[in-house]
């Protein structure tokens, strides 16, 4: 089974960008769907973006124009891009695999990368 493994967090004020990193252990060409999640302190975890094979890619309404999800299989890596970040973006993130209906994660949960969104 391919780890997913996630970094670039960090602190990052209003209006700012971040770009996070989720590198495979394997190959992801045959992975169908691959998302970033996210869970604030004392929240659930919610889906923020996802990308299928093909490279279609869905987002969470809350997201929607500021953050771009890509994969580039030849290095076994999907990128979220965050623009325009608002303090409500802060959360830890994860990535893992997922199938459909959306939204539940498929593989085991790494230990995420923190953004926090501050002034």
């Amino acid at each position: 089974q391919v780890q997913l493994v996630e970094s670039g967090g960090g602190l990052v004020q209003p209006g700012g960008s971040l770009r996070l990193s989720c590198a495979a252990s394997g190959s992801i060409a045959s992975i169908n769907v691959i998302g970033w999640y996210r869970q604030a302190s004392g929240k659930q975890r919610d889906l923020v973006a996802a990308i299928t094979r093909d490279g279609t890619a869905n987002y969470a309404e809350v997201v929607k124009g500021r953050f771009t999800i890509s994969r580039d299989n030849a290095k076994n890596t999907v990128y979220l891009q965050m623009n325009n970040l608002k303090p409500e973006d802060t959360a830890v993130y994860y990535c893992n695999t997922d199938t459909y209906p959306l939204g539940y994660g498929s593989g085991p949960w790494g230990q995420g990368t923190q953004v926090t969104v501050s002034s």
